[in-house]
């Protein structure tokens, strides 16, 4: 269902999980950095009544996520504070085009290329956590993968609500052969998305 085109390999999860900390703080701005997209697409496109309800809907789940984020942090002992983010999102938004309403379509469809990543990522997290000692933490990844795959899912249904729905699979192939070049230029940083 997320048609990825670079599959996450081991190496990544062993890079990350000695950097956890790091990994569980990137996780709360990640959630509400989602709430602000999902808000955002509200007010911009606000002509379109059929994206209004899901995306307030999607915004709510995903604050949801960050006060859960949140609480994860706070009973780990980690302060919550900013953070340098990795590269991931700004190289994968650069392929967006800059007038309408191809704005439009490459905006929902990177939200979405993005959610279909976190849902690998977060499912290689929770299986690594398995059996570590850290059974909660992987409880907390799997629930976020089922939302992952959803939200996904949500934003290129909308698109097509928007947009001829081959205009949109055709749009949302050429994001993954970049989204996958992206990924080929990764940085050291532990991140959720890098």
């Amino acid at each position: 269902m997320l048609r990825l085109k670079h599959a996450t390999g081991p190496a990544w999860l062993a890079k990350v999980l000695p950097a956890l900390d790091e990994l569980l703080l990137e996780q709360a701005h990640l959630e509400k950095k989602a709430a602000s997209g999902a808000l955002t697409f509200m007010f911009r496109y606000v002509e379109h009544e059929a994206l209004q309800a899901p995306l307030s809907e999607l915004a709510r789940e995903e604050l949801e996520h960050f006060e859960q984020s949140l609480a994860v942090l706070r009973a780990r002992g980690i302060p919550f504070r900013r953070q340098r983010p990795g590269p991931y999102a700004e190289r994968l938004l650069a392929i967006q085009r800059v007038a309408e309403p191809g704005r439009m379509l490459d905006q929902m469809l990177c939200a979405a290329v993005i959610e279909a990543r976190s849902c690998e990522r977060m499912k290689l997290l929770a299986d690594g956590l398995s059996g570590q000692g850290e059974d909660e933490l992987a409880a907390f990844y799997r629930r976020l993968v089922v939302s992952e795959a959803r939200h996904h899912g949500l934003y290129v249904r909308l698109a097509k609500t928007c947009f001829e729905p081959a205009e949109v699979e055709r749009r949302l192939d050429e994001i993954l052969d970049h989204e996958a070049d992206v990924l080929s230029r990764a940085t050291a940083l532990p991140r959720l998305h890098n």
